[in-house]
């Protein structure tokens, strides 16, 4: 009984003393708008013309050229990340190989926790063609919600940079044809 009393006691210090801080983070809700994201544009010449980007710098998600960008939220040390990367490749192929879709829909990936190097090991390993972004210290991740990997966000692109979040969801992609279906149906492409 005292051992209770003291460690509820040293909790109760640790709170209030702002030692220990245990927040309710929630991801990004469908209808809502995504957090201001800023990445650097990518180095590879393929990358940013996938993006609709040229040149050095800076960008928000809104600034991607197309009408739907989904993001997918993984770690390299993920498991469930590492055994989905065929099915996420494969999807952007679909994507891809199809007309009216290339330029509708981006995809992209932000590796939480990752180093640009880390991140350069998992698109060799998996053979990622679509742009990966590092986010070694977190603070994307924590924009988001800390959300648990894989995690994917739709985000639709109007005018102006206007965009809404259509679609959040934990996990991975079953079956690409039903969930290019799905982000159609949900995004209203």
């Amino acid at each position: 009984m005292k051992k209770v009393f003291i460690l509820s006691g040293l909790l109760v210090y640790l709170l209030l003393s702002g030692y220990l801080v245990i927040a309710a983070t929630k991801p990004p809700g469908v209808g809502g708008v995504l957090p201001e994201i800023i990445l650097s544009v990518p180095e590879k010449p393929e990358h940013q013309k996938y993006l609709g980007l040229a040149g050095e710098g800076r960008f928000t998600i809104p600034k991607i050229k197309a009408k739907v960008v989904l993001i997918e939220i993984f770690s390299m040390y993920c498991p469930h990340c590492q055994g989905n990367a065929s099915i996420v490749n494969e999807f952007y192929r679909k994507i891809e190989n199809d007309r009216n879709l290339k330029e509708k829909i981006k995809l992209i990936g932000i590796g939480t926790g990752n180093s640009s190097y880390e991140i350069d090991v998992f698109r060799k390993k998996y053979n990622i063609e679509f742009p990966l972004f590092p986010d070694g210290d977190y603070s994307i991740h924590k924009m988001v919600g800390e959300v648990r990997t894989p995690y994917f966000i739709g985000v639709k692109i109007g005018k102006g940079g206007a965009h809404s979040i259509f679609f959040s969801k934990l996990g991975g992609i079953e079956n690409p044809d039903k969930f290019i279906s799905l982000i159609l149906q949900l995004s209203g492409l």
